[in-house]
């Protein structure tokens, strides 16, 4: 098998194409692996990602998950192969560890809606630069384009597009969201444009960092949007062409 020009997120497979005809074709795949995030050597999580920006992911989870205030709480990060060993400084970090990985047990989604502190940003954006972000998105998706296996994640501010592919949406945002944190966005005057549905545990990841806004070429669910609501985040959904919805606070939204 050859790889393709990006080593790291796809290669080229054998397969054999049918349409008017059969024949043998060169197929370009994205590539995926288990990743094992371990947390102070006591909570372990795999999770099923591309092979770029694992400390962009780290990061973004820890913070989208509750499980630290900023990347301050985060002492370091070692990635060897598929494993991300993080040492986090949090006093009442056993709490924090048993809500998020037992979530169920403590109610589910809506239990972490209350745990959330709601957005509050007077934050602004106009509906062209919404469109323009999309745009942007679609144009530097290379692995997507080249594959079709990716979602896309971009934080985006007045001075930065950080933009992420993954084949999970989860990680693609806790991608970007590790990125903003990392370079010491304010995610205050931000806003996230992605590919994917909204469920409630994808707003909540949102909202608990701050960023006021959230926009998706594709559907909320119904927990995605009592999430939005509860939590102060506009939420956008329906994102093509030159259309979209609002479901949720938009006073954000320039029309």
């Amino acid at each position: 098998m050859k790889w393709g020009v990006d080593m790291a997120m796809y290669r080229e497979v054998d397969a054999i194409r049918v349409d008017t005809e059969k024949r043998k074709v060169a197929e370009r795949v994205v590539n995926d692996m288990e990743v094992h995030l371990k947390i102070n050597e006591t909570v372990s999580q795999r999770f099923t990602t591309s092979p770029d920006a694992l400390r962009e992911f780290a990061t973004g989870y820890l913070l989208g998950e509750g499980l630290v205030e900023s990347v301050d709480d985060i002492i370091s990060v070692e990635i060897r192969e598929n494993m991300v060993d993080v040492r986090i400084d949090l006093e009442d970090f056993d709490i924090r560890s048993e809500l998020v990985m037992g979530s169920d047990c403590f109610g589910g989604w809506r239990h972490r809606v209350e745990m959330v502190e709601p957005v509050e940003s007077d934050f602004q954006v106009h509906k062209d630069d919404i469109f323009s972000a999309f745009q942007r998105m679609v144009k530097s998706a290379v692995v997507w384009r080249t594959t079709g296996g990716t979602h896309v994640a971009a934080l985006v501010t007045e001075d930065d597009f950080m933009i992420f592919e993954d084949v999970s949406r989860h990680v693609a945002v806790d991608k970007a969201i590790g990125s903003g944190a990392i370079n010491g966005v304010d995610f205050s005057e931000s806003f996230i444009v992605y590919s994917g549905r909204m469920p409630a545990d994808m707003l909540i990841k949102v909202a608990r960092v701050g960023v006021p806004i959230i926009a998706s070429n594709a559907a909320p669910t119904s927990s995605g949007y009592e999430a939005a609501a509860e939590t102060g985040l506009t939420m956008l959904g329906f994102v093509r062409g030159k259309r979209f919805n609002i479901y949720s606070h938009p006073e954000r939204i320039i029309i």
